[in-house]
């Protein structure tokens, strides 16, 4: 079975920016039961389907296949829980880790995380001086949640 081990962090500042290019996502959801959560995602020209099983500590099981383009634009634009996700992602690597930074936008904006897939849950990071306080276990800020609760009605 597929597993994503990830660590989620706020970020305080944003000196990285400046050395990466972001791309715009979209996503939505056809499913957020925490128990088995299903996203739809266009990064760039890419679409993905995703489905996500319950989250125990920072791991989870991961399932994700790239989809068409344009399926992946119908199911967000005319099947998916509304309003969707909007961000810019970018990607840096520090410590020989890549960190995906998401600077939310529409009814998120002002919300910048950056998340780090590791391979155990006890593994030692290294931190960015540009990280902050980890919401790993912070509900909230599960994308999944960000569209029940945006974070500019917080």
């Amino acid at each position: 079975m597929a597993q994503e081990i990830e660590r989620k962090y706020l970020v305080k500042s944003f000196e990285w920016k400046n050395t990466t290019k972001g791309v715009l996502y979209r996503q939505g959801y056809l499913s957020t039961a925490k128990e088995r959560i299903v996203r739809v995602r266009t990064g760039g020209k890419k679409g993905f389907l995703t489905i996500k099983g319950l989250t125990v500590g920072v791991t989870r099981s991961e399932f994700e296949y790239e989809i068409p383009i344009a399926d992946a634009n119908a199911l967000l634009d005319n099947l998916c829980e509304h309003p969707l996700i909007e961000k810019n992602r970018y990607k840096v690597t520090h410590a020989g880790l890549t960190w995906e930074i998401d600077d939310f936008l529409g009814e998120n904006v002002g919300l910048v995380v950056a998340e780090v897939e590791i391979g155990d849950e006890n593994q030692k990071i290294d931190l960015p001086k540009w990280v902050g306080q980890e919401v790993s276990a912070d509900p909230r800020y599960f994308n999944s949640n960000l569209i029940k609760n945006p974070f500019t009605r917080w």
